[in-house]
């Protein structure tokens, strides 16, 4: 089972730099989020240790630094992205996401809507999207979205006050999701195994990466079991 994109759904066909957006959202299988001053430190060691460690979707996400820090952060975000060829991806605000030369947005269900989102960012930004719910999941197929992320599987301090969904509902987007689709809430490399069994191929993580002792090695850990699983599903589609 691949959850492999079947083309994004756009205001016109992707060309040029959208091409190779999407190329790169396509191979993206761990996608973390960090804020700007992780642990109140600049970004670089870290996005350098997750990048390197198998990371290949970069979001920024801070409501709390002012806009000096989070221009100067964002061009370390640009940098090693582009270092590492993973897209880079702002959270909620599609002008700022413009200003900080973005591959492109993540927006929830209370934020701006995917429409505003593409007609802001135009055709060949990455638009993301959160969803909750099955319902939320099959309307995001008549949405201008690249990419949705699927849960909070378990209740996490990143995301205060929304239910966790379970496992049920990643079981229900690897059935029916036709976008490329993140697992995403309290996922670490101990319980990584139950969101692969219930069908995801891709994650979002935050404090699982941030968090660790060895960033790097966290993100190596998580990749490689991901990309295992997706190996495994690719022998299992041949032999049958």
């Amino acid at each position: 089972m691949t959850d492999r994109p079947r083309g994004p759904i756009s205001l016109e066909p992707p060309e040029g730099i959208g091409r190779l957006r999407r190329e790169r959202l396509d191979w993206a299988r761990l996608y973390f989020v960090c804020d700007a001053l992780p642990h109140g430190h600049e970004p670089e060691p870290m996005l350098r240790a997750a990048l390197s460690g198998g990371v290949g979707m970069v979001e920024l996400r801070d409501r709390d630094q002012p806009s000096s820090v989070i221009d100067r952060v964002a061009r370390t975000f640009r940098r090693l992205a582009d270092t590492y060829s993973a897209p880079f991806i702002v959270n909620d605000d599609p002008s700022l996401a413009e200003e900080l030369n973005a591959d492109g947005v993540h927006v929830g269900q209370e934020d701006v809507s995917p429409a505003e989102a593409r007609q802001t960012l135009g055709p060949e930004a990455i638009i993301g999207l959160s969803t909750h719910s099955l319902a939320q999941i099959e309307a995001a197929h008549e949405q201008p979205v690249d990419y949705i992320s699927v849960g909070p599987i378990w209740e996490t301090p990143t995301k205060q006050g929304r239910p966790a969904t379970g496992l049920d509902l990643i079981s229900e987007a690897a059935r029916s999701c036709r976008l490329p689709w993140f697992a995403i809430g309290g996922i670490d490399t101990q319980n990584l195994g139950e969101v692969i069994a219930a069908g995801a191929r891709r994650i979002v993580i935050v404090r699982a990466v941030r968090d660790s002792d060895d960033p790097r090695g966290a993100a190596s850990a998580l990749s490689g079991s991901l990309e295992a699983a997706v190996a495994a599903d690719t022998g299992q589609s041949t032999a049958g």
